[in-house]
């Protein structure tokens, strides 16, 4: 499997952000948003937030997973079923992951806090 960073390397580069609309993402994954909504209903692990009207906010491992669906489909040539097949056969290990980066972020984040209030 393609590690997603390492992929994709003509894509702009994600910011450092919590929440991403879905005119952000199409940017950031060349994808058109009609695509984004049509990904979230063959792929059941892509489930951006949903807040008031329905608007999508995606999260940075939603942007990761839409760069690896990108990938499977245009670069790689697998068709829906194959790429959703792939997705769900490295769930675990993207599990693992992903737990990781929000563990790490975390951190980060305390470890802010923790410098702040020791001023």
């Amino acid at each position: 499997m393609l590690d997603p960073e390492s992929s994709n390397t003509e894509l702009p580069p994600i910011p450092g952000k919590r929440y991403f609309t879905i005119g952000e993402v199409s940017d950031l994954c060349q994808v058109k948003p009609h695509v984004l909504r049509y990904w979230e209903q063959e792929f059941p692990q892509l489930k951006p937030v949903k807040r008031r009207g329905n608007r999508r906010y995606y999260q940075r491992h939603d942007v990761l997973m839409i760069r690896q669906i990108r990938s499977l489909l245009y670069e790689q040539g697998f068709t829906i079923g194959g790429a959703r097949q792939q997705m769900s056969g490295e769930q675990a290990k993207t599990d693992t992951n992903q737990s990781q980066l929000i563990i790490k972020q975390l951190r980060t984040e305390l470890e802010e806090i923790l410098h702040i209030l020791k001023r």
